[in-house]
Order: structure tokens, then sequence, then C-alpha cells
């Protein structure tokens, strides 16, 4: 199959997909390598479609209709799990995370974690791993983007984390 071809197969896909699909996944169906699908992404990218690489794999990325709003937390790995629990349990997305690192800037992971099962996802592919997570690179400083749909989530999601102790307080 041609590339032009193979990238509109892939678009129709993400489309539908009800979960990320990784670049594995699509280098087998197409029977070509990992790289191909990733300079596939690159050019559908280019081209305008908007695709989230999370770490589960691609996904169109949605219109939101909720709202969005960003927290500062501070806590070490052991606490990843707890933390992105009581953001999800609480109404809340994690759309990504983001650090400043000294030497270049903000760096953004996007995460569309949104149930108790990507949690498990995400820390089960962090656990079988030799990855760090950003937060690391920060001493455990970093901040969340949250996509929510009513105020009180929000507020909800904040007040879990501070009792928790996770909340970045001064």
């Amino acid at each position: 199959m041609e590339g032009k071809k193979r990238r509109e197969v892939i678009a129709e896909q993400l489309k539908t997909a009800q979960k990320p699909i990784s670049a594995s996944k699509f280098a087998q169906q197409f029977a070509v390598s990992r790289q191909i699908i990733v300079g596939d992404i690159a050019l559908m990218r280019a081209s305008g479609l908007e695709i989230k690489a999370t770490a589960r794999g691609y996904l169109l990325q949605e219109k939101r209709h909720g709202k969005l709003g960003k927290i500062v937390v501070q806590h070490d790995a052991s606490r990843t799990n707890e933390e992105l629990n009581l953001i999800v349990q609480n109404g809340g997305e994690v759309v990504d995370v983001i650090v400043e690192h000294e030497i270049y800037g903000e760096l953004t992971g996007n995460l569309q974690i949104k149930t108790p099962a990507d949690v498990a996802a995400f820390m089960k592919k962090y656990q079988q791993s030799n990855a760090s997570l950003l937060s690391e690179l920060t001493n455990g400083i970093h901040l969340h983007t949250i996509a929510y749909e009513k105020d009180e989530d929000f507020v909800n999601i904040k007040n879990a984390l501070a009792k928790a102790g996770i909340l970045y307080q001064e």
C-alpha cells in the first residue's frame, strides 16, 4: 500500500478509535516499520490533522466541551498512582504533564488519562519501562492541565490533592 493511502486508512482508524493506537500496531497492520508510521503521523500532523501522541499510542485531539485548568503538584514517583487516581476519581481528566527544564524550557507530555483503567495502564507501562517521569527532572514539582465539566469538580480535585499533601503549597 502506498503512503498516501496508508495515511488515509490511519486517519479513518483514529477517527473511530475508542482508545489510543500504537505505532507498533499500525506497523504490524501495514507490514511496515514503526519508523515509517512515525513519519506518516508527522506528515499527517503537518497537513493539519490534530494527532496526539500519548504513552499508549496515537489518538485524534478531541474537541473539548468542558473546561480546562492547571494545577501545580509535588511528589515523588511513588505517589504518581495516588495523584492520578485522585484526579480522575474527582471528575477530572489529566490532559498532560508539564515541567520547567533549565535547558529546554517547558516540556510537556501528553497523557489523556480519563479513567482508573487509564491510570492503571499508564502505571503498568511506567513500571515495565526504564523511563523516568518528567517530574523526576524537577524534584517532583510539575503541572497538569486538567479537563473537567463543573467548577465543583476542579475544586474537589484540588481539595483531594491538598488533603493528600500532593498539591504544591509555598
